[in-house]
């Protein structure tokens, strides 16, 4: 290891992308609350709404949570209402998570977190898909490095 100096906090890119996040759970919570469910909530839905029928350990890699962080959120939107437990038709063994109605339902409520974004980040469309794409390469170049 090296004396290298520091560089200040803003010129750091983990911090930067720390609270950028931070910054997007501060707007979209609000906006979350009046949906009933909470940020690692939504995410298990968005998951559900790409694939509904996943199980608990799916949902926890798609999402790069470990299942004890996604088992109580989806206990907690089962007895919300938004989804449903059963077990696989083609395997027993395993528990399979649905969406209800309801759950289903909320995902067209859910435009509102995209719109404020963008508006919010002064960012165009193109500009944001371009964002997010290179974001994207990040995160696989660190999640390859560590596996």
């Amino acid at each position: 290891m090296t004396d290298a100096p520091t560089l200040p906090l803003d010129s750091q890119l983990c911090f930067s992308i720390y609270s950028a996040s931070i910054a997007i759970h501060r707007v979209y919570k609000p906006m979350l609350d009046e949906l009933g469910v909470t940020y690692t909530q939504y995410l298990v839905l968005s998951a559900l709404w790409e694939q509904d029928g996943l199980t608990i350990t799916v949902i926890g890699d798609r999402l790069a949570l470990e299942p004890s962080t996604i088992t109580p959120a989806v206990k907690r939107l089962e007895s919300a209402g938004f989804l449903v437990r059963r077990r696989s038709v083609t395997d027993e063994r395993l528990v399979e998570v649905h969406l209800s109605p309801k759950g289903a339902e909320l995902h067209a409520k859910t435009g509102c977190l995209t719109e404020t974004l963008l508006r919010r980040s002064g960012f165009t469309v193109p500009e944001m898909i371009d964002l997010n794409h290179k974001v994207q390469l990040l995160r696989d170049g660190m999640t390859k490095a560590t596996v």
